[in-house]
């Protein structure tokens, strides 16, 4: 009898041990799980915001750049071109034709042009993110071109995050794999765009931009950052990259970005120093610029002083 107690003991002991063990399993999958994008509440726009967005225009700003590159400080212009248009979810680019299925995205090429001594940089970014402001970036893309060559890499949001990226670096040349879903922080410019109550905040898991990833040859992974919302000013701070990023906006819709700079520290053992890149705001037009391609349009190059 007594060894019959004993067993019957052994297997309730056995059953609540493994009915906690599957519960805490659950709960730290559940913890470590990406992102269910299609359970976040879609944002309401308001029609001031339909007003603006779908005028059949771009919205184009022109920016002065202080560009940190090789240890110094470098003159040149950004240019960041907001339009919103349908995009096709499957293939990931932009839908030529209206359909049920298109997904509305709020679109941001961001350039940049400067000088390093006699050769030129060319830089661009393209952040597809939905206006309905519920998931991470649809697809991100960067493409940077100096002459010593160039280099390209791609982020497209499906079950995973699927990268790709060509360059012609030993030890970069092509790469395809995958992250988990998190933070970018390219989406992050389009996102306080739509609604800058939305960015997140407090200590985060988030994808560092592509052009600096590429310009300092570090992994395209996420890393811990930092992120602060104060009163028109976005911060992200990253511990292990000694790297910040502080975005300066108008709290007032539609949320103009003004400036930003960009701090991280450029060299290595003792000739290590902090620099700051920055950028402040020149001009901003709205305009359906893939329709201003002739000699006569050029004069809006002066309209935002980028000649």
């Amino acid at each position: 009898m007594k060894k019959l107690l004993f067993i019957l003991t052994v297997l309730v002991v056995a059953f609540q041990s493994c009915k906690e063990t599957v519960e805490t399993t659950s709960e730290i999958s559940e913890n470590l799980r990406p992102e269910i994008e299609e359970k976040q509440p879609k944002e309401e726009l308001s029609q001031v915001f339909k007003d603006y967005w779908y005028s059949g225009e771009a919205e184009i700003t022109s920016y002065k750049l202080e560009q940190v590159r090789y240890g110094e400080i470098r003159d040149g212009k950004a240019v960041l071109v907001f339009v919103t248009e349908d995009f096709l979810p499957d293939t990931q680019v932009k839908a030529d034709n209206y359909n049920e299925s298109n997904i509305p995205v709020l679109k941001l090429n961001a350039s940049k042009k400067f000088n390093t001594g006699i050769y030129p940089y060319s830089i661009m970014q393209s952040t597809f993110f939905p206006v309905a402001n519920n998931q991470h970036a649809l697809k991100v893309s960067a493409s940077i071109q100096e002459w010593c060559g160039h280099v390209y890499t791609q982020l497209n949001n499906r079950n995973e995050f699927e990268v790709s990226s060509h360059s012609y670096f030993q030890g970069e040349a092509d790469q395809n794999f995958k992250l988990e879903k998190t933070w970018t922080e390219n989406e992050i410019w389009t996102k306080l765009r739509i609604n800058p109550n939305s960015l997140p905040v407090g200590e985060i898991s988030i994808i560092p931009s592509l052009e600096f990833t590429r310009l300092k040859h570090k992994t395209i992974t996420s890393y811990k950052a930092f992120a602060n919302l104060n009163d028109g000013t976005y911060t992200l701070n990253y511990p292990k990259l000694n790297r910040s990023l502080k975005i300066n906006f108008n709290t007032v819709f539609p949320f103009e970005i003004l400036s930003w700079e960009e701090t991280s520290t450029n060299g290595f053992g003792a000739s290590a120093k902090t620099l700051t890149t920055k950028a402040t705001k020149l001009e901003t037009i709205k305009s359906a610029y893939w329709n201003k391609n002739s000699n006569a349009d050029e004069s809006l190059r002066t309209t935002l002083k980028l000649q």
